[in-house]
């Protein structure tokens, strides 16, 4: 009777312990399906709706990497690189190899002009040679240096960017931003030009056209440079705004 009743207990207690298991096993699915409707969000550019489904899922999931990495890319979007260097810290102290985090830690540091520490962390990524998009690490480089003034030294690193990915075109508004800041205006135009032609609907390169006019003090020529850019962006767009700004002081 004894074992009996020592069989049952111990039948109860197995039960118990795999519906324990079963709820954990659902809570992580759900999270999951979760993460991944908030990534959707993001990528879709929702970015209240990303970081509500986000910040849902890492309830359950406050040591998932790439849940991390996804706050990270949300909080940035969303105007907060504080926070956004805590989850893409966290996320490398999860797992250190990840060089996409990396990266993003970067481009934070460059979000809050800590450019000793973007180009520590780019550095790191652009000396892996298993980094499936090389050019971007160089190209956030140059970025770095380019905030510092070190312009000839920024070129290097842009140029290197294009020679992985000649279209890169954080790349080639960094060598045109470099021509604009260093007076090189003949240089830009004809730069600026050639790009265009092969990436019309880059609306970066023609703001970056408009500033060389306006430079030159060509402003029926930067006028239609800044009334361009404003038909390829969203009104809402900082670089709308920046078009609109400009086109009021021109009119």
């Amino acid at each position: 009777m004894k074992n009996l009743i020592c069989l049952v207990l111990a039948f109860f207690f197995l039960i118990s312990c795999a519906s324990k298991a079963t709820n954990v096993g659902t809570k992580k699915e759900i999270a999951e399906a979760t993460q991944r409707v908030g990534e959707e969000y993001y990528n879709s550019g929702q970015y209240t709706a990303a970081l509500r489904n986000l910040l849902d899922a890492y309830k359950t999931l406050p040591d998932d990497p790439f849940l991390n990495n996804s706050l990270g890319l949300v909080y940035l979007a969303k105007y907060r690189p504080d926070l956004a260097e805590t989850h893409f810290k966290k996320a490398l102290n999860l797992k250190p190899d990840y060089t996409q985090a990396k990266n993003n830690l970067g481009v934070t540091y460059l979000k809050q002009k800590k450019w000793d520490l973007a180009i520590h962390c780019f550095k790191e990524i652009s000396g892996n040679l298993l980094y499936a998009t090389p050019e971007t690490p160089l190209a956030n480089l140059g970025w770095a240096y380019f905030h510092q003034k070190m312009y000839k030294t920024a070129k290097t690193y842009f140029e290197k960017s294009l020679e992985f990915r000649p279209d890169f075109l954080i790349a080639v508004h960094g060598l045109a931003s470099i021509y604009i800041e260093t007076g090189y205006y003949p240089r830009a135009i004809n730069f600026l030009h050639r790009e265009l032609e092969k990436n019309p609907g880059a609306a970066i390169l023609h703001a970056d056209l408009a500033k060389v006019y306006d430079a030159l003090k060509d402003f029926k020529k930067a006028k239609k440079s800044w009334e361009v850019v404003l038909k390829l962006v969203p009104e809402t767009s900082p670089l709308a705004r920046e078009a609109t700004k400009k086109l009021s002081k021109l009119n």
